[in-house]
Formats: C-alpha cells, sequence, structure tokens
C-alpha cells in the first residue's frame, strides 16, 4: 500500500520535530462538531442510490472487488457509479489506496465525497460553456482561441469531422477543470476534519469519467489505470494509461526538493524512493501526490491530479483501475491476460485479486499481503458474459430514487524477506478481521469546515498514455 515508514513516524521522541508538530496539530480543536449520526444518516442515503456501486459485486458493465491483506483494516476503497450525473452514457469509476493510521477513513471519505464535487462543478462548467457558446454564436468568435487554429489547419476535411473535434475538446477542457477543481476541494476539506487526521495519513487516488466514447483520467499516487485493447493482429494488449507518481519521477523530485522535501531510500528497500520531512526522518512517505499527508504539503507533496484523455476506439474491450497490492507483484499484460480470461465477466475483478493474493505468497512469502482492490470497467455493449448482475453485499436491500443535485446539497460537505520493490505501510494496532459491511465503519465522520484557500502547483499533462512497468 501506498505509505510512511520511518522510526519517527512510528514513535516520534519527544524532542524530535515531528513530535513539536503532531502537538501543535493536536492543539488546534475545533469547535462546532456535528452530531455523528447525522453524518450516517447522509452516507445512508449516498449509498442507496441506483447506479452506485462500492462493495463487491457486479453490474453489467463493471465488476469489483476487494480484500482485506495481513496488515490490519482494509485501506482501500473502490466505487463505480453509473449514469453519473445523470447522465445515462456516463460512468464513474475508482479506486483509493488508503495509508498512515487513518488512512481507511481518508479513503472512504474521498470515495464518496469526491463524485459528488466533481459532479457539481461538472454542471457548473457546463452551464458556462453553454453561456459561452450562446455569445461566440452571437459575435461570430470561437469558443477557444486553439479552436480556430485547428480548424484553420484541418480545411480540407469536412465540417462534420471538425465538429467531432471541438465537441472531444470541449467535453476533455470541460471535464479537465472539473477535476482540477474538484480534487482542490476535496484536499482542502480534509485538511478541516476534526475526527480523521490526516496529518500523516492519506489515499491515492486514480479515478475516471467515461462519456461515449470519451475517456478522461485523473490521478493522485500510485495507484493504476491500465486498458485492455486489441492490436492489429487482433491479440490482447495493456497499455497503461496512468503513470505511478513516485518521488524519484524527475519532476516529482525536482519540486519535492524546491519546496525543501528530502526524497532518499532506506538501506533495506533501496529500490522505494520515499518523501521526508527537512529535518526528521518522518513520514517516509512512498508517493509524490496524494491526498491528506498535510505533514508533508509545505514540503512539495500535492493533490493535483495529473488529467489524461484518451478517445476510445473499437478495439479498447475494458479498463482496470487497481490499487497497488495488484500491481506489486502483477505485470499490466499478466493483469489484461487474467481479467480477459475469467470464467465470466462479473467474476473478473475476484478472479484478478486471487491470482494476485496467489502471487504475492510466492514471490514473497514472508511478507504480509497487501489489501487489494479492483474495478473493472467493460467499454462495450456485449453483456452476455455477465451473470446476475449483483452487489454481492447489497442483496435484500431496498434502494430509494435520489436526484443528484439533492445528493449533492445534502452531502458534498459532508462528508529479512526479498527486498520488495513496493511502498510498505506501518500501522500500529492489532491486526483485525474484515468487515462486511463498510457502511457501519463510516459514521464517526465529521462535517468540514471551510478553511482559508492554501495553494498547490498547478500542472496538468494532457495527451497519449505513458508506459511504465513494474
Amino acid at each position: 500500500m501506498g505509505s510512511c515508514l520511518s522510526s519517527d513516524s512510528r514513535s516520534p521522541h519527544p524532542g524530535s520535530p515531528a513530535s513539536t508538530i503532531r502537538k501543535r496539530k493536536n492543539s488546534k480543536k475545533r469547535s462546532g462538531s456535528r452530531n455523528s449520526s447525522f453524518d450516517f444518516h447522509k452516507e445512508e442515503l449516498l449509498h442507496r442510490i441506483p447506479g452506485r456501486m462500492f462493495l463487491n459485486g457486479s453490474s453489467e458493465v463493471a465488476s469489483l472487488f476487494s480484500q482485506q491483506g495481513k496488515k490490519g483494516t482494509n485501506q482501500d476503497a473502490m466505487i463505480v457509479w453509473e449514469n453519473f450525473g445523470s447522465r445515462e452514457d456516463t460512468v464513474f469509476c475508482g479506486v483509493f489506496d488508503g495509508h498512515g493510521p487513518f488512512g481507511h477513513m481518508v479513503a472512504k471519505r474521498v470515495r464518496d465525497a469526491l463524485p459528488l464535487k466533481l459532479s457539481t462543478h461538472w454542471e457548473v462548467n457546463i452551464k458556462s460553456e453553454d453561456v459561452l457558446r450562446e455569445i461566440s454564436l452571437n459575435t461570430g468568435s470561437s469558443l477557444y482561441p486553439e479552436d480556430a487554429v485547428l480548424i484553420s489547419a484541418e480545411e480540407s476535411r469536412l465540417s462534420i469531422d471538425v465538429e467531432e473535434t471541438e465537441k472531444h475538446l470541449e467535453v476533455f477542457q470541460t471535464l479537465k477543470e472539473s477535476f482540477l477543481k474538484a480534487y482542490k476541494v476535496m484536499d482542502r476539506e480534509l485538511r478541516s476534519y476534526t475526527n480523521i487526521d490526516c496529518f500523516c495519513s492519506g489515499t491515492t487516488s486514480v479515478t475516471l469519467v467515461k462519456q461515449g466514447e470519451n475517456l478522461v483520467i485523473g490521478n493522485v499516487g500510485d495507484s493504476r489505470a491500465v486498458l485492455g485493447t486489441r492490436s492489429e493482429d487482433d491479440s490482447l494488449t495493456a497499455v497503461q494509461l496512468t503513470v505511478d507518481l513516485k518521488p524519484d519521477l524527475p519532476a516529482e523530485f525536482e519540486r519535492i526538493r524546491k519546496c525543501k522535501g528530502r526524497v532518499f531510500s532506506l538501506q533495506d528497500e533501496p529500490d522505494v524512493a520515499r518523501v521526508w520531512m527537512p529535518n526528521s526522518n518522518s513520514p517516509g512517505l512512498a508517493m509524490a501526490r496524494a491526498f491528506g499527508d498535510f505533514c508533508l504539503k509545505d514540503f512539495g507533496v500535492i493533490s493535483v491530479p495529473e488529467i489524461s484523455y484518451r478517445r476510445l476506439s473499437e478495439k479498447d474491450e475494458f479498463i482496470v483501475l487497481a490499487t497497488d497490492g495488484i500491481w506489486d507483484v502483477l505485470s499490466n499484460d499478466e493483469v489484461v491476460n487474467i481479467v480477459d480470461s475469467a470464467s465470466s465477466r462479473s467474476s473478473a475483478a475476484r478472479s484478478l485479486v486471487e491470482e494476485a493474493v496467489r502471487a504475492w505468497k510466492i514471490t514473497y512469502p514472508t511478507s504480509k499481503v497487501d489489501d487489494c482492490a479492483v474495478v473493472c470497467l467493460f467499454l462495450d455493449s456485449n453483456s452476455n458474459n455477465f451473470s446476475t448482475a449483483s452487489s454481492t453485499e447489497d442483496n435484500g436491500k431496498t434502494f430509494v430514487s435520489m436526484e443528484m443535485s439533492e445528493v449533492s446539497n445534502n452531502t458534498v460537505g459532508a462528508l529479512s524477506p526479498p527486498a520488495l520493490n513496493r511502498s510498505c505501510t506501518v500501522r500500529e494496532g492489532e491486526e483485525v478481521s474484515a468487515v462486511s459491511n463498510e457502511e457501519a465503519s463510516e459514521q464517526d465522520e465529521l462535517l468540514p469546515k471551510t478553511e482559508k484557500e492554501w495553494s498547490a502547483l498547478d500542472g496538468v499533462a494532457v495527451g497519449g498514455s505513458k508506459s511504465k512497468k513494474k
């Protein structure tokens, strides 16, 4: 799993910088706490929205499965939301890998709140685009200056092709802005929570919105998205859609260095670069971007997502989103082949997790198996390979209809073994067994209070996918 490993972070010395900062952090008590049952009621409504799945199960277009490892509480979370934003051709998917003492709470809170924020900002941006379009029609000007250059260069093409290109550019531009705003607001609200200590806890987040043939992905941390597609000879090929945002990537390393953070590896795991505070050997975060982890936000760790766009084709078959419990032991090609060879699409995510667990036991027999979370999104409309669509832990529930706007108004704010080339998580306390009903573990969460906005470095990667194999 993603995270923190250091002698200081396990038990800070009384006079160490880490303990001093922790003392200052804990001394700031905020007033105005809400009753936790109030938030739990709103979460109950959120979890009963038709088309929204967050537990093990499947639908006609997706398969989900998460399994607790051997380190303690399952800190992974996942979600598939069909008809996202009340759009029939749109689906939202995401996986979240929590780390630190409260990582499981951070991951679940981001899972619940981030999609609502994204939908809200997307709707606002679409309305703004409509206004601008109306103005451009009245004035004869282009919506985007770069569109004029594009059209000028493609004058020989049919006008319908130009219109299609403009449409895809517009979808991407609108969603890109929505992703950036939603991620920024989400991280700012995490800072203000009173009952989730995000100082040395956080989560990764790889999320996507698929609208028709448009695919937009937002990535923070080292969870990963991989596409299964057919090559020219009809063989199945893996295409990595995201980059694992590790601290030793040149751009990430340089940003952290300029902010006085330190990046180095421990002697017993030389292949795992970690982020440390300037004057303290803590917390040892094994990623360069994350939600939470506010002890490092002044030292180069950011929550700005890397945004990418892909126009899907008929050769693209499925997308796998998974936490690093999968990628640490299976290659991209192995993952797409396992999904493709699953007995049914509804069992694809579970089959992948089971294969990863077996690989953990063979590859690292003396290490504890990591938590795993997988979402498989199938891109064609062929649902014959699915068994009865169900959410295995939601059967028997009565789902209630609810408009997106209502949910948004009510919930947005509430919300010695071989050396492992991976990011380890150190957790305190005894191991606990998996909880069958995740909702019960999320009752003690409070509404955030708005804080003064803090700045983060803005950086967006646009264009084709990048490939990086483990």
